[in-house]
């Protein structure tokens, strides 16, 4: 079984368009990825990008996702260290690196930063690597 950590964005474009995860892969995020899809999918709508009734309808197939949240003493205590070793202003971010190092292969990102940092501790992959078997 492959291991995914995902970020709140990956969450948002796995759930849009009801694609399926195949049975060989699992997904793991911390568990500030609720509220982080949580504000992005309202600044979307508060942007117009979809109406309210969509963006509702998204966070519910985020939540259909089956990702685990973990966020626990160890995974906070290596994100603080990661953060460190960045010179990052806050652990947010670091949070994604700390999860993949103790439970996961992979992390799924979007975001540019924090998969060339990341690719210093572990190893980044995009989200269509995800939906391959």
């Amino acid at each position: 079984m492959t291991v995914f950590v995902v970020d709140a964005q990956v969450a948002i474009d796995l759930a849009t368009g009801g694609r399926t995860i195949p049975p060989g892969h699992s997904l793991t995020a911390p568990t500030l990825l609720r509220s982080q899809a949580l504000a992005l999918v309202y600044g979307s709508v508060r942007r117009g990008d979809y109406d309210e009734r969509t963006g509702r309808r998204l966070l519910d197939d985020i939540r259909g996702l089956r990702i685990r949240l973990l966020g626990d003493r160890a995974l906070q205590d290596r994100a603080w260290r990661i953060a460190a070793t960045l010179n990052w202003p806050d652990t947010y971010r670091s949070e994604y690196i700390a999860l993949t190092q103790l439970q996961a292969d992979a992390l799924a990102t979007v975001d540019e930063e924090l998969a060339v940092a990341a690719g210093q501790f572990v190893e980044t992959v995009s989200s269509a690597a995800i939906l391959r078997p």
